[in-house]
């Protein structure tokens, strides 16, 4: 008896020669009988197709999101935050020399921030007022560079050399409160102006030189108690950072008359940095407690952001899990479609093991097959995953001119247009998952094809 699994059989071919490769495509062809089993390789492509490109996809959204946001939000927030601690900071110029002086630190920014009641022509909202030197506002490239109307030109002289026309909030003599000051003709504080964001100003109903209207409860101190302070200040720039939550709640103010509104006379209520590296803001304490040369509190952006970077990260990872399963299920249609396979071509199995083809040989023919349907679909998943990737804002815009509405709402998802950045070494992670995923498929019915008993598939041939 002739032991097909020799190795010197005449005709023997080598590992994954052209014999093996023309029969596998062959395999993978349709014909009339075959249809079912076709179909399903194609469902099999199919998936794994869009298995990948959603995966590549929404991990692109996922991290341009987390980038975005955070360019962002520490691109109008300082990497670590100095606050006073036991005393009031009226040193605020010195020790923010001192701190943007250390290794690492880019700008060391003094600033006013209170909360106010702001209105306008249409109502009225809840808005954090920053009073900041002109020169550190023109530094911060996410406000400085992103003047959309108007312009920065002059914003601390007008605080400098006058002050702005005052309404004030008091109880007249019938226990009313109302009113007083604030002349709208006078040429006193009209020439302080104050910086909104475009959604602030498409709330309110505001245009460049509008007046808002500034309330807030940090007034003067009168028999009465304290009474609110309310200014009107004219809008002399209209910025947008391209997020939506900052756009419409910050109005920046000189920091000469941010400190009067607040009754912070010669003081600064915080001192907030930039690094080089916010990665490692930590490592910077000890340097600008020293430098700082008074007890201080230290706090950076990690800590103030923290539950969010914490939420980004799980959601990450969750979705990553989630769209893994659609690549698996994938697999598994290959699985089935090869089982289905191995079971009609049983007498062509047979012939060829008679002929003197080992096992290894036919093992290797069926792991030809299915693999080449898992490195297509990747394949074409990945051209297509990064294509959309890389043109998704033009996609945006051509479905809302096809659709004729708005399918990013800027006010819902923080962000102006929906980002994607591609990271190519999880893009290069996604493609292997996806390839070792397709190989394993095969494996079991590759192997069940090479174990197949010629004897048994041709006895009732």
């Amino acid at each position: 008896m002739i032991d097909s699994n020799r190795e010197d059989l005449p005709g023997r071919t080598k590992p994954f020669s052209s014999f093996e490769w023309m029969l596998a495509r062959r395999y993978l062809g349709s014909r009339r009988k075959e249809t079912f089993i076709s179909v399903i390789s194609i469902i099999s492509f199919i998936g794994i197709m869009l298995g990948v490109a959603t995966l590549i996809i929404v991990m692109a959204v996922m991290n341009g999101f987390r980038t975005e946001l955070l360019d962002r939000i520490m691109g109008i927030n300082g990497h670590m935050i100095v606050s006073p601690a036991h005393q009031d900071l009226t040193d605020y110029d010195a020790v923010a020399q001192r701190i943007e002086g250390l290794d690492g630190v880019t700008m060391a920014i003094p600033l006013i921030e209170g909360e106010v009641l702001a209105s306008g022509g249409t109502g009225g909202i809840g808005a954090r007022v920053r009073g900041m030197r002109e020169a550190d506002l023109r530094r911060m490239s996410a406000i400085g560079s992103n003047i959309k109307q108007g312009s920065l030109d002059g914003f601390d002289a007008a605080a400098q050399h006058q002050e702005s026309a005052e309404e004030e909030v008091v109880l007249n003599d019938d226990g009313e409160f109302v009113v007083q000051g604030g002349d709208e003709g006078s040429e006193t504080g009209s020439q302080v102006g104050v910086v909104i964001g475009i959604r602030m100003a498409e709330n309110l109903g505001l245009a460049l030189g509008d007046k808002i209207q500034l309330i807030t409860p940090q007034g003067n101190v009168s028999a009465f108690g304290v009474s609110p302070r309310v200014k009107a200040y004219p809008v002399t720039a209209i910025y947008e950072m391209g997020m939506s939550e900052y756009d419409g709640i910050f109005v920046f103010m000189p920091l000469q008359e941010a400190q009067l509104y607040f009754n912070k006379e010669g003081q600064a209520s915080v001192i907030e940095a930039f690094v080089d590296n916010p990665d490692t803001v930590e490592t910077l304490e000890n340097a600008v407690n020293a430098a700082a040369e008074r007890p201080i509190y230290f706090s950076t952006w990690k800590l103030r952001n923290g539950g969010f970077l914490n939420a980004l990260d799980i959601e990450r990872k969750v979705m990553f899990l989630i769209l893994t399963l659609i690549i698996l299920v994938a697999a598994l249609n290959i699985i089935s479609g090869l089982f289905m396979l191995v079971k009609d071509k049983g007498r062509d199995i047979a012939i060829l093991r008679t002929m003197g083809a080992s096992r290894s040989a036919v093992m290797r023919i069926f792991l030809i097959t299915g693999s080449s349907i898992g490195f297509l679909g990747t394949l074409v998943g990945f051209a297509l995953g990064v294509i959309f990737a890389w043109n998704i804002g033009a996609i945006q815009r051509f479905i809302e001119w096809t659709s004729g509405g708005q399918v990013w709402d800027p006010t819902v998802r923080f962000l102006s247009e929906i980002p994607a950045k591609l990271d190519m070494a999880e893009t290069a992670l996604v493609v292997m998952l996806a390839l070792a995923l397709s190989l394993l498929a095969t494996i079991f019915p590759a192997w069940r094809a090479a174990r197949l008993d010629p004897v048994e598939a041709l006895r009732y041939e």
